[in-house]
């Protein structure tokens, strides 16, 4: 049966993760040639594959394990936290604002800077940064399908938002040719961050033999929970940001006018 919570999240958690990847293969192959860059992503992308059906069939055979649910929900949780952490940091104003148009630019310094461009041919720098810039990013989004599929018991729903996310940043990213500056790339790590978090505290809970009010419709009121939470911590901080402000424009114009 389709599970529509796992098919969007893991279409918003991989699809992130494919934007990332994407524009260090763009920056490859405006500097280091479009045969190298390709080659390295597509080379990460076909490894990739291989582990998902090496690891995946197996976890899924197994998942009714309690130590394998606690160990699912503990990476749900501790992942997910990280991009609520970080997404409440960034809309409070405490954190810059993820931003791959800037990030872009500085892979391109970084490539034009290395020695030897080979534009024409096979350029091993170029290849190796695509390559490992590709499998990384691309082994978190095989994380939070991986999780989100056995989260829900239907691991086919959450291959089939990530593929669609692929799908997506690829053709896009074949057609304009630069980075998908104008994804809301922020507001989606804030919603996955939600969603893995409020599951992977019910999935623990889970595997402890707790029976939450409700059954799954618990994971719902977990996350409107946290999403309060999160909301309420973003105002807060905005407010004693602009406290502070107010109060050290506050102190230098007092010294300016006692030195006046």
């Amino acid at each position: 049966m389709f599970n529509g919570y796992a098919a969007l999240a893991s279409f918003l958690g991989a699809g992130v993760e494919f934007v990332e990847a994407l524009t260090i293969i763009l920056a490859v192959g405006v500097v280091r040639g479009w045969r190298s860059g390709l080659s390295g992503g597509l080379s990460a992308l076909a490894l990739l594959a291989l582990l998902v059906g090496i690891i995946g069939a197996p976890l899924t055979k197994v998942m009714e394990l309690p130590v394998l649910q606690f160990l699912v929900g503990l990476f749900m949780l501790f992942f997910g936290s990280r991009w609520l952490r970080k997404a409440v940091l960034r809309y409070a104003g405490l954190k810059s604002m993820h931003n791959e148009a800037e990030n872009f630019e500085k892979e391109l310094a970084r490539q034009r800077a290395a020695r030897g461009v080979q534009s024409d041919k096979m350029d091993r720098v170029g290849f190796v940064t695509a390559f490992s810039g590709t499998f990384l990013e691309g082994l978190e989004a095989i994380l939070i399908v991986l999780a989100f599929g056995l989260g829900t018991h239907s691991m086919s729903s959450a291959v089939t938002g990530a593929l669609a996310a692929l799908a997506g940043v690829a053709l896009l990213g074949i057609s304009l040719r630069k980075p998908l500056s104008r994804v809301p790339e922020n507001a989606m790590k804030f919603v996955v961050g939600l969603m893995l978090t409020s599951f992977g505290v019910f999935w623990i809970g889970e595997s402890f033999g707790l029976h939450w009010p409700q059954s799954d419709l618990s994971i719902l009121y977990l996350l409107l929970t946290f999403a309060g939470v999160s909301f309420v911590e973003i105002w807060r901080s905005q407010r004693l940001t602009r406290s502070q402000n107010s109060f050290t424009h506050a102190g230098q114009g007092s010294t300016a006018g006692r030195k006046a």
